[in-house]
């Protein structure tokens, strides 16, 4: 945890916060904090800063905040994901918010297990909780917004062109002429189950705007792919 994150609720008053359950065993037990110490806080969704250590007991820590510094700048990129299967929807999640992604579409392909869209990963509580481990490990406050689109192709033709806009989109796709690490602005990322996306949903993707490009000329699984993605973009900006 490389920042501890704030809730409105811990407020105390405008100065002072009060934090229990995992947040306090964190700064006793793995930063050993102690009265007067300083420590990197951030409130959730807004401004980042410094922590001093006020109170200690077995249950609370107390700190005086100042929160001065902005969240850190947002990956270029949007995400398009084909729904991974649960065991990789935690560390997808908590790549996306570790990267600085504004927005995390999971979308569905013929690859897509239909059970995937029942896992309770899927629930609020559990995909909050993905991406408030992945901002903690990165040292923001900013966590990225997830749509659900459990129909591939109304997401496609009614959805997709509206949120390229003027911006580039690209389709992960193997053998494609052009790297994404070639590419550059600001734009959407697509990327397709295990397996890939069947030729149809390339071609409609590609009708909608979307250009093919390959990340690597090896097969990548998913939660790779998501952080090669990822960083090619960002390079590349």
């Amino acid at each position: 945890m490389n920042i501890i994150l704030l809730a409105p609720e811990d407020w105390l008053d405008e100065n002072t916060v009060c934090l229990d359950g995992h947040r306090h065993a964190h700064i006793r037990g793995v930063l050993k904090a102690g009265m007067g110490d300083a420590l990197r806080v951030g409130l959730l969704g807004g401004l980042r800063g410094c922590g001093t250590v006020i109170q200690l007991s077995d249950t609370h820590t107390h700190l005086e905040v100042e929160l001065v510094d902005p969240p850190l700048p947002r990956h270029p990129c949007g995400l398009i994901l084909a729904l991974p299967r649960p065991k990789m929807l935690r560390r997808v999640f908590r790549t996306a918010a570790e990267m600085g992604v504004a927005h995390l579409y999971l979308i569905n392909s013929v690859r897509v297990e239909k059970s995937y869209w029942q896992s309770p990963l899927l629930q609020p509580d559990r995909v909050d909780a993905a991406l408030t481990a992945g901002l903690e490990r990165a040292g923001d406050t900013v966590l990225p917004q997830v749509h659900l689109h459990p129909r591939f192709k109304p997401f496609i033709e009614d959805q997709l062109p509206g949120l390229i806009g003027s911006s580039a989109c690209w389709i992960a796709h193997p053998g494609a002429p052009e790297a994404l690490a070639t590419q550059s602005g600001q734009g959407l990322i697509i990327l397709g189950p295990e397996g890939g996306f069947v030729s149809y949903e390339v071609e409609l993707a590609q009708s909608m705007g979307a250009q093919p490009v390959r990340l690597s000329d090896r097969i990548l699984s998913v939660d790779t792919a998501v952080t090669a993605a990822l960083s090619q973009s960002a390079i590349s900006n």
